[in-house]
């Protein structure tokens, strides 16, 4: 039978109630008033509840039946996105349900895995992965990020003489390690996907040769130029492993990076990097392995005729704003103009 109003029946309740069934739902509940007109108002509401799905109201879930940080995080690397730093914060967050992982939350975490170190270390090695993770769990939430996180905005490049002879000198030191120099010039990827290229990515046969790559889940291609082509070509030949590169990141690829900048300047430098030991002052000590990809941009600006919405287009940058950074690299243009200016004529006497 449909939803009704029952009397108050005396000796047992002052207050109306509903019965009935209503779209295949039964229902018998207490109204709570004794003025039938407010009863009548929530049997209204009881049948749009009804008709909106949202009755009888569901359960919440418990805190163990809840989507959990570690859930989403091992979800989130299984998913093939980068496990970087994410173990840290598994050991912070552990089973935290992920509905109490809010601003307040992250900022303590920022606090408590990194209590020593700056707004972007923080921003990098919390705030971010955080983001990350919580977006892939289909979580919708903005964090505030600490100020300063995006630390200072580095542009660096390297002039023509300066590229040719860092990679020279590599040449000599490694002819594998001279490769990846030029492949981080010439392609403007980050260190970290070079390294974990490998061979079934390479496409280096047709006449025109591509790399297939994956940054943040999508997929995207390079084009390689003639001349690493033919590079990667003859080094695949001689090469045994998957990978393109036998190289791994740390201490030691840096001081393959330092040797050549060093021997590009005819300085001496240690095969081996004793303990303890630091490079000495020098004009190319600023240079590290990112300032490739900064040359690879601002050349495809000066020299290529790309523009912001180009770099944009080859995938290296997600949107406008970062490429914009690399503006300096044409200002000659807008300079030029000066040319046009009126000029002063000098008063004869």
């Amino acid at each position: 039978m449909p939803l009704k109003l029952k009397e108050p029946r005396e000796g047992k309740s002052p207050n109306y109630s509903i019965r009935g069934t209503y779209l295949g739902i039964y229902v018998d509940k207490s109204c709570g008033t004794d003025k039938r007109s407010v009863a009548r108002d929530q049997l209204k509401r009881l049948e749009q509840a009804i008709e909106r799905g949202e009755y009888p109201p569901r359960e919440a879930p418990t805190r163990r039946e809840q989507p959990t940080f570690l859930g989403a995080a091992v979800a989130y690397m299984e998913a093939g996105f980068s496990p970087r730093f994410v173990s840290k914060l598994i050991k912070h967050f552990g089973e935290k349900p992920l509905s109490e992982i809010d601003q307040t939350a992250v900022d303590e975490a920022a606090r408590a895995i990194h209590p020593n170190a700056g707004p972007a270390t923080r921003n990098r090695c919390v705030y971010t992965p955080v983001s990350a993770i919580l977006h892939h769990a289909k979580i919708k939430i903005e964090f505030a990020r600490p100020k300063g996180g995006k630390g200072r905005v580095v542009t660096d490049w390297l002039s023509h003489e300066d590229a040719s002879a860092i990679i020279a000198a590599a040449d000599e030191i490694d002819a594998e390690f001279g490769l990846l120099l030029r492949f981080l010039l010439y392609t403007g990827v980050r260190l970290n996907e070079a390294l974990g290229l490998d061979w079934d990515s390479l496409y280096i046969e047709e006449s025109d040769a591509w790399m297939r790559r994956s940054k943040g889940g999508a997929a995207g291609a390079i084009r390689l130029r003639q001349d690493l082509r033919d590079a990667l070509a003859k080094h695949q030949e001689e090469a045994t492993g998957r990978r393109v590169f036998r190289f791994h990141q740390g201490g030691g690829l840096k001081h393959y990076l330092t040797r050549a900048k060093l021997k590009a300047l005819g300085l001496e430098c240690p095969t081996r990097r004793p303990v303890g030991w630091r490079q000495p002052p020098n004009r190319l000590e600023w240079v590290n392995f990112h300032t490739f990809r900064h040359t690879w941009a601002t050349w495809m600006r000066r020299y290529g005729g790309a523009d912001v919405k180009d770099l944009v287009a080859t995938d290296n940058w997600r949107d406008e704003r970062s490429a914009s950074r690399y503006s300096h690299a044409v200002a000659r243009e807008a300079w030029n103009r000066v040319d046009q200016l009126p000029s002063i004529e000098r008063k004869r006497a």
